[in-house]
């Protein structure tokens, strides 16, 4: 399956999911989650769910690995249109969150952090495939920040669907998971 096919099927198949479903998957995906043996976390990243387009919310798992992680600090992109490039911006109760123009939310003020501070990334994906490669919204964003990681950096995705086999357009750039945590399990990449 190509990308181009993938962000169409698996759109629908996610805008097709009641509340009830998502509801009921993410308390799974949050099991599933709290059974990875991750060490201390100081920095993660996350995106901010498009909640029209269904993404899956990532507060109940932040909360516990706050619980976890007493000094967590939580990390939010900003897009930098002049680059393509993504900005990290420290998340607090003073940084005022705004949709851009894609109907994305993003910081609009806030401290930045340095992509080598990160341990933690959860990746916002449509689908993904048996080797960890996922299917992104086609902008390049997040592999460019990827790149800029630290090599030990842990990439999460969470799908509430199980891989497709392969993505047959996969590029040089692209970067994989390490792991993707479905409603069914966790897959662990590499």
């Amino acid at each position: 399956m190509t990308k181009k096919e993938a962000r169409k099927v698996f759109k629908e198949m996610r805008l097709s999911l009641t509340v009830g479903d998502r509801n009921r998957f993410d308390d799974l995906i949050l099991i599933h989650f709290q059974q990875l043996q991750l060490p201390d976390l100081f920095y993660v990243h996350t995106y901010l769910a498009m909640k029209e387009q269904r993404e899956i919310e990532t507060d109940h798992l932040l909360h516990y690995l706050e619980f976890r992680n007493p000094e967590l600090k939580i990390v939010i992109p900003r897009m930098d249109h002049t680059t393509s490039e993504l900005l990290h911006i420290e998340y607090d109760e003073l940084v005022d969150v705004m949709k851009n123009e894609w109907g994305i939310h993003e910081p609009v003020n806030g401290n930045l952090v340095d992509e080598q501070l990160i341990d933690l990334v959860f990746v916002p994906l449509l689908a993904f495939d048996e080797d960890g490669y996922r299917v992104g919204y086609g902008k390049g964003f997040y592999d460019k920040f990827l790149a800029k990681c630290r090599p030990d950096v842990l990439k999460v995705g969470l799908s509430y669907f199980e891989p497709i086999p392969r993505i047959s357009d996969r590029a040089q750039f692209d970067i994989p998971l390490n792991y993707c945590v479905t409603p069914q399990r966790v897959y662990e990449f590499g």
